[in-house]
């Protein structure tokens, strides 16, 4: 293809490194649909380019990055009757989104043989179409009695790499399921568990102990979705817990913060990556990412450049992603956006950490525009523009 994507006059740019979350520079290149370059103009090799884009000042991130959301089938969710709710997502400066299981399919099979089924035609499906652009990481198998080794050997080999929520399935013993997430680790998948009260009729309580026996690799909404455990038990989770920590929006906010604050006294920050757990009986948040930035940024004392790292780069090294992190080779994804006209701060960061949402005025996937102005969030002061 030889496409080279060169972005100028960058106000800011968001690593999302929690190590290092402000990089110097005002200029990004891209080509081929991979981070090439960044740094100042002069410096940089802003020739030949395909498309070039003035930024205008504003801040430029890795896209954001959904850790947890529950799809179906292309860009419509049974479970709110919504069509277009991915789109509307990518308007909230999401370009990533990681299935944690197609649990709203009507007729949902349980017995082995359909949920293989299922998984492999789920990840198959958001292969083949990725809506607005957007990155669907689906295919999200719930565990039930009856799947045995054989069988995630064969979901693994078919490019399933994921399984869903733990609890939700007919499987509801930590010996059994430690089992079996020893099965799909050894070929390769990455396991979430349900962390809290039942959501839906059939799941049930999954506790700190259920939690910690079976081992997975990323904790569930660890804040309740929706019913948190008591504190105690998510103490306990964040002080046993080497997993992703995950946040959603979907959740108990005062669990979300005990989490936090527990986290940054554990220093185990890293650990904290941010879903919605939508689409879900609270509906579809198209801003959820950027709420729970603002909400954990202004309730919860954080430095906005760090939340933004919950949303990009945590995820992308717990989730072994090639995104949410501004470092060559990565794949060009990003969002741009800026303060809210009339929102207080003196900056984007002071403002999002005030508890107001920015504006994105254009998101970017793999080096190609994929939206422009949002119609979502709150309109920017400034916007980024095509030359």
């Amino acid at each position: 293809m030889g496409d080279k994507l060169v972005i100028r006059n960058i106000g800011m740019i968001l690593s999302g490194k929690i190590e290092e979350p402000i990089f110097d520079g005002d200029c990004m290149i891209a080509e081929d649909g991979r981070i090439s370059a960044w740094g100042r103009a002069a410096d940089l090799d802003c020739d030949g380019a395909d498309v070039s884009v003035d930024a205008n000042g504003v801040t430029l991130a890795p896209g954001l990055i959904d850790s947890h959301v529950h799809p179906v089938v292309g860009d419509y969710t049974p479970r709110q009757q919504q069509l277009h709710w991915i789109d509307s997502t990518l308007h909230g400066g999401v370009t990533t989104l990681i299935s944690a299981g197609e649990v709203h399919m009507p007729g949902r099979p349980n017995d082995p043989v359909g949920t293989k089924a299922m998984a492999i035609a789920a990840q198959r499906w958001y292969e083949n179409l990725r809506p607005s652009g957007m990155k669907v990481h689906a295919g999200a198998p719930l565990l039930q009695k009856g799947l045995e080794e054989e069988d995630f050997k064969e979901m693994a080999e078919a490019g399933v790499r994921l399984i869903g929520e733990v609890g939700l399935g007919t499987v509801k013993d930590g010996k059994t399921a430690n089992q079996m997430i020893g099965w799909a680790r050894k070929y390769g998948m990455q396991s979430t568990i349900h962390t809290g009260g039942p959501s839906i009729p059939g799941s049930g309580l999954i506790d700190a102990d259920m939690v910690l026996e079976t081992g997975t690799d990323v904790v569930g909404h660890i804040n309740g979705g929706h019913s948190a455990l008591p504190d105690d038990q998510i103490i306990c989770i964040c002080e046993n817990c080497k997993a992703a920590l995950e946040i959603v929006h979907n959740g108990n906010e005062r669990a979300a913060l005990l989490t936090l604050n527990t986290a940054r006294e554990l220093d185990k920050l890293d650990q904290i990556i941010l879903g919605t757990d939508g689409p879900a009986g609270s509906g579809v948040q198209p801003l959820g990412i950027l709420r729970m930035v603002a909400m954990l940024s202004s309730l919860g004392d954080v430095a906005a450049e760090l939340a933004f790292c919950f949303a990009t780069g945590n995820t992308a090294r717990r989730r072994k992603l090639d995104t949410g992190l501004i470092e060559a080779g990565k794949a060009a994804d990003f969002v741009l956006m800026d303060q809210a006209q009339h929102a207080p701060g003196r900056n984007l960061l002071e403002s999002v950490q005030l508890g107001n949402l920015p504006g994105v005025g254009m998101t970017v996937i793999d080096g190609k525009i994929t939206s422009q102005r949002s119609r979502n969030t709150p309109p920017a002061q400034r916007l980024p523009e095509l030359v």
